[in-house]
């Protein structure tokens, strides 16, 4: 059999010329992948890397944070992608104003901000540094104590439909609204929206943003908040794929292995 002496790029197919090793090889992989569970085969790299794992976040629909907070993992931060949920802080503005960083998680290269901005509420969605989609205030908080809410619906099914190889429950577009004492603010439709995750070296933040920042022209992290911060909840709309759905995307994934 050629070595890596004579064929150092193992660019030769040698397997057609042993029949017998080759055989003798699969027969040695079968058994030792038996043995260590590694069947069944999947090739699947984005499904099986966005496959739930064991989380702090798992079967979570709210969450509830006081004080600051800061340097979470993407893995134990609320999961918001490719759902609807809804922000809400409960903060005390002072008598000189206030500003900074209610909530973010991601950074530079993609992610979403809730921060005070010159003392106007903003929410803001960093698309791979591609796209920039602001809600904004008009008017700065007065001093006092402020309800702001930031509130997503999502037109989509969510990333259930990854678990049949399909990505139509993704990406999908939504509505964003922006309120300030229950009164809404600023309201728009978001075309697309990130499918699946945020930058894994960034971190989750409350009250700061400790790594880089989602917009660079509105301020430089740590962009402390100078309002107090009395809660900040997170809700979230985990999707159920309805029967309806799940036999349209195990006929759609039959149709496609046989396309195949």
């Amino acid at each position: 059999m050629a070595s890596k002496s004579h064929d150092y790029t193992q660019n030769n197919n040698v397997a057609a010329r042993y029949p017998d090793k080759l055989k003798e090889m699969q027969s040695l992989f079968d058994e030792e992948a038996r043995k260590y569970n590694v069947f069944p085969l999947d090739n699947r790299a984005f499904v099986r890397a966005l496959a739930p794992r064991p989380s702090a976040t798992a079967g979570v629909s709210v969450f509830t944070y006081s004080g600051e907070i800061s340097g979470i993992p993407p893995g134990g931060s609320p999961p918001i992608l490719g759902r609807s949920f809804t922000i809400t802080a409960d903060i005390d503005v002072p008598e000189s104003g206030a500003e900074g960083m209610l909530v973010t998680d991601g950074g530079r290269f993609g992610g979403y901000g809730f921060y005070l901005l010159k003392g106007k509420p903003v929410w803001l969605w960093n698309l791979v540094d591609l796209q920039r989609i602001k809600w904004e205030g008009v008017d700065a908080l007065t001093p006092g104590r402020h309800v702001v809410e930031f509130d997503f619906k999502y037109d989509g099914m969510g990333p259930g439909t990854l678990a049949f190889n399909s990505f139509a429950g993704v990406g999908r577009p939504g509505t964003g609204t922006l309120k300030v004492d229950g009164k809404v603010v600023d309201s728009k439709i978001m075309e697309r929206t990130l499918p699946m995750i945020l930058q894994w070296d960034e971190s989750f933040d409350i009250g700061s943003d400790t790594l880089t920042g989602v917009n660079d022209e509105d301020y430089q992290p740590p962009f402390p908040l100078t309002a107090k911060l009395n809660k900040l909840t997170i809700k979230v709309d985990r999707p159920q794929l309805s029967p309806e759905d799940v036999k349209k995307l195990e006929e759609a994934q039959r149709n496609n292995k046989m396309s195949e």
